[in-house]
């Protein structure tokens, strides 16, 4: 958080427009102040302003993996914003992502994946669980 900022902030990356919503109302009453954006293009623009607290981060937007790929770019460019991926892959295709395997964080940029539908709580829970720990080491080949 900078020094002018009273609130963390989060950026918030969904191409469902429902989902974007209902999540920037309930974060906001939570106290975070809330960047969104509806792609992959829009958020690395933003990006480009701004440097958010955390991101969170649809895996499946304008391209399949738009969310492992803004994902990846925010950890080269700045490997201390920690990252949720939110996805509803599993429910849609019965693929498996988690980050306890050696080999799904050896390629997936992010701190933390839930499962969609989400409950708000487990959002804020992760949300202020990795606001809190220290920032991501840049040296696990990112």
């Amino acid at each position: 958080m900078t020094e002018k900022q009273t609130k963390p902030s989060v950026l918030l990356v969904d191409d469902d427009t429902d989902f974007l919503f209902q999540q920037q109302v309930q974060l906001e009453a939570a106290g975070y102040e809330v960047i969104t954006a509806a792609n992959e293009h829009h958020a690395r623009k933003l990006l480009e302003q701004r440097r958010p607290d955390l991101a969170v981060l649809d895996v499946m937007m304008d391209q399949p993996d738009a969310g492992f790929t803004l994902s990846y770019h925010i950890r080269k460019t700045d490997p201390s914003i920690p990252i949720i991926l939110v996805t509803a892959i599993t429910r849609e295709t019965g693929m498996e992502f988690d980050l306890t395997g050696a080999s799904d964080r050896a390629w997936i940029r992010a701190d933390a994946i839930l499962a969609k539908p989400i409950r708000f709580e487990q959002l804020k829970r992760e949300i202020d669980r990795l606001l809190a720990s220290p920032a991501p080491a840049t040296g696990s080949g990112q």
